[in-house]
């Protein structure tokens, strides 16, 4: 397969892989979370499943592009304090995600890198609610419920990335 084709086919994924994260994100909002855990604003982090495959199975450069586009398409759908959340979380977990798999199957599962990633992106955002509201003890009060419940959905987006990353290896190289 030559260079041309090799491109076309890796932006194709990329951009099919926006749009299940996508779907996803928007999916996630019809879950009633909230009556079962009463912290407000928790979510499965479903589209967090399209980035730790990425992070696995892609070179970082991709998974970037994948958090910030699909960012950037919530925050035109929903608003700029949907991107910011977005932005902040993603990215700081995508960042704490490509630490990690550095020791994937040596340190680090498919959990775990999971975990580090649901625990970024609850840092990510709380520090995003800290500024934007200048509650600087949000830190304190809101992020350990938020960081428990995390363990929780970075453990079942974990499980659910688990037999998709592994069924699917694709003939890109990983590299930063």
């Amino acid at each position: 397969m030559n260079r041309s084709s090799r491109n076309i086919r890796r932006l194709t994924l990329d951009a099919l892989l926006v749009s299940l994260a996508l779907v996803l994100s928007l999916a996630e909002r019809w879950i009633p979370l909230e009556l079962l855990v009463p912290v407000p604003g928790i979510k499965l982090g479903l589209a967090n499943i399209v980035t730790l495959f990425a992070v696995l199975r892609l070179q970082g450069s991709d998974a970037f592009l994948i958090v910030v586009t699909r960012s950037l398409i919530l925050g035109a759908i929903s608003g700029p304090t949907t991107l910011l959340f977005s932005l902040a979380g993603g990215l700081l977990a995508l960042a704490l995600m490509l630490l990690a798999v550095r020791g994937h199957e040596k340190i680090f599962s498919v959990i775990g890198i999971s975990l580090a990633g649901a625990a970024a992106h609850n840092v990510g955002q709380v520090a995003v609610a800290s500024l934007v509201l200048q509650e600087p003890l949000l830190l304190l009060t809101y992020l350990p419920p938020l960081l428990l419940t995390g363990l929780v959905t970075g453990t079942l987006t974990g499980i659910a990335a688990y037999p998709v990353v592994k069924r699917f290896r694709l003939p890109v190289e990983r590299a930063g």
